[in-house]
């Protein structure tokens, strides 16, 4: 249940960080607000998830996973080059996030 809710923080740091896009340098009230509710929502859950998770792992998976995720909603939603570089570094970010999961002795 730990790793459901790292996932879960991992996709509430993307909701701050998409949330920061439209507040447009802090200047619209609601992409604001959904900042700050995403981003406590996001360290709420890293913080449940290391009492059971190794902290370097969890920060890892958290911050990996949600740079990946990150990189397609900018492609998919602010029209952001989608290079061959660009995707397979997604693709290493996947394959280290997955080996740290399947890794741990968690």
């Amino acid at each position: 249940m730990d790793w459901v809710i790292l996932i879960i923080g991992s996709l509430c740091e993307v909701g701050w960080l998409v949330a920061m896009k439209y507040a447009d340098g802090f200047s619209r009230i609601w992409p604001l607000a959904a900042m700050g509710f995403f981003m406590v929502a996001s360290i709420g859950c890293l913080a449940l998830a290391v009492k059971t998770i190794p902290a370097g792992t969890a920060y890892a998976v958290w911050t990996g996973g949600s740079v990946a995720a990150v990189t397609i909603v900018g492609v998919y939603v602010f029209g952001e080059p989608a290079t061959t570089w660009r995707l397979a570094c997604i693709f290493f970010i996947f394959v280290g996030v997955t080996g740290l999961r399947f890794g741990s002795s968690h």
